[in-house]
């Protein structure tokens, strides 16, 4: 697989670099950094955890259940911020192109989560023509419980204030919080396989981990079955 995910964020940070006011990128640079140095690990979801039953909205309305996603084997789930989110706008097409395809093909669905309302989330679903599902993880219910929500620090929401009415509102949320990227596999049985969380939402899971999870859960009932 030669498309690299974290080489197109390398690349949207250069450009940044090049274009933005100092200033503006030193908040940037700063608010992520403070993620990576302050990230509790042993908080974050972890593969042999069992997942409790939860529920997602559709941006085309109606729910979706773990019960649902998991009724034929593993389902992924790949989270993100918001529909407006640059890093997002790689990060979610990059996925359709290199996980959806295959997953498709295989049974598995895939899940972009973010804890936008439906009705805003929907706008990155269009923009990019996804096939994926983009679900909407009302008020951070999933995000909270597998440990991988953050909040804006404070130059980070005076930023975000000097250019609207700040990402609570943007997001239909009311809050500060906002998912980290993670990428999750949840297998039939209704355990974490695969978990990987990235603080810096520059830094993200690459296709080829999660395919390989996925290929492994698939193929673990053959190989028992082949077992004398």
């Amino acid at each position: 697989m030669s498309e690299s995910l974290n080489r197109l964020l390398a690349e949207l940070h250069a450009e940044r670099e090049r274009t933005w006011d100092p200033a503006a990128l030193r908040v940037n640079v700063e608010q992520r950094r403070r993620l990576v140095e302050e990230a509790r690990a042993e908080r974050f979801v972890k593969a042999g955890e069992r997942v409790e039953p939860f529920e997602l909205l559709r941006v085309e309305g109606g729910r979706l259940t773990l019960d649902e996603l998991v009724a034929n084997g593993p389902a992924v789930l790949v989270f993100f911020r918001f529909a407006g989110c640059p890093a997002c706008n790689i990060a979610i097409p990059y996925y359709q192109r290199n996980l959806q395809p295959i997953l498709h093909a295989w049974g598995v669905p895939l899940v972009a989560v973010s804890p936008q309302i439906p009705e805003r989330l929907g706008e990155i679903k269009s923009r990019h023509g996804l096939t994926l599902e983009v679900a909407s993880d009302r008020d951070n219910a999933l995000g909270r419980r597998f440990g991988i929500l953050y909040e804006f620090d404070e130059p980070s929401r005076r930023a975000s204030l000097a250019k609207g009415p700040g990402i609570g509102a943007l997001t239909g949320t009311g809050t500060w919080e906002l998912p980290q990227p993670a990428a999750i596999v949840i297998g039939r049985d209704r355990r974490v396989h695969f978990a990987e969380v990235s603080p810096d939402w520059l830094v993200r899971t690459e296709a080829l981990p999660i395919l390989e999870a996925v290929r492994a859960l698939l193929e673990a009932p053959r190989a028992l079955r082949a077992t004398p």
